[in-house]
This record gives C-alpha cells, structure tokens and sequence, in this order.
C-alpha cells in the first residue's frame, strides 16, 4: 500500500472547523503538550474557532497543516514571534497518531515550512516541551533541537515544567 499524499499550507478563516476538529483531537491525544484543556476548548464558540483559524495569518504568526489528497486534517504547527528577543517560537505541535515517523513525512514537512517562514525573522527557532513529554523531545531531538538550561513552569501545572529546546536555523 502506498503512503498517502499530503500538502502543507497556511490556515484561514473558512478552515475554522477543521482547525476546531484537530485541536480538539490533539488534546485527547497529548494533554500534557499544549497550554490548554480539553473540556476548555470543548466549550469554544464557533466565533473563536474561527480567530484561531486566521491566527496563523499576521505578519509574525504562521499556523500550517498537512491535509491529505482526501481533506483529511493530519498534522499543525504553528510559530510566532512574542518577542524581538526571544525570535520564532513553535507552537501547537501535533501529528495524528497513524502519520507519525520519519517515513510519513509529515512532521518533516510541516516544521521545514515553518523554519522556513521562521529564518526571516532570526536564526534560531525556539520551542517549550513538557518535562513529560519523551517522546515530543525525541521527535524534536532527531530534527536538530537541542535542550538549553532554561525552563519555565507548566502552564497548566506549576508543579511540572516546560523545557525549552532550541535550534539552529
């Protein structure tokens, strides 16, 4: 059987079901790797589906997915600049779980189009992980990040931390 095609592009207002329905699978699948619970995006308006869904569209934000030849919603990521300091930092990381690995390609393909976007505004790219969270850190680990020393308290959880990964455009 031959792997799925897919294509990487950037979200917009009338993708605000698909971005809701991923979102939400996302906070099934990990709960601890996004800043959010599942029962609070659950209770989202459909007016905030769609804000979230043109997030991604401002000068320094980007939100990206990978959707197969079929329409099927497979993967995110986004990235943003909070900060002249702190540079591009990646968010909403999420690949559903039967198009992970290296030979789907589809983690590949969405953080290539996000470092891409991301080296026009600094040379490193930036991310948080949860402490918990082995085998996000191993995904990033295999793409080139590396742990700093810096860490921050979990969003959701002040008892875990995030640790911050970096890597070099």
């Amino acid at each position: 059987m031959r792997e799925p095609q897919f294509s990487i592009r950037r979200t917009d207002a009338a993708d605000w079901r698909e971005v809701r329905d991923l979102r939400l699978e996302m906070l099934a699948d990990t709960p601890m790797g996004f800043a959010e619970h599942l029962e609070d995006a659950q209770h989202a308006t459909d007016a905030e589906w769609q804000l979230r869904a043109v997030r991604g569209q401002s000068s320094l934000a980007i939100a990206v997915a990978a959707i197969t030849t079929e329409g099927r919603w497979i993967g995110t990521m986004g990235c943003y600049i909070p900060d002249a300091k702190t540079g591009p930092l990646l968010v909403g990381v999420y690949v559903t779980p039967d198009f992970r690995g290296r030979k789907a390609g589809v983690t590949d393909a969405l953080l290539t189009t996000i470092e891409q976007w991301a080296f026009q505004y600094g040379s490193t790219l930036t991310l948080g992980v949860h402490e918990d969270n082995a085998r996000a850190r191993a995904a990033y680990e295999n793409r080139g990040f590396t742990l700093t020393r810096h860490t921050v308290p979990y969003i959701l959880d002040k008892s875990r931390r995030e640790l911050e990964m970096i890597k070099q455009l």
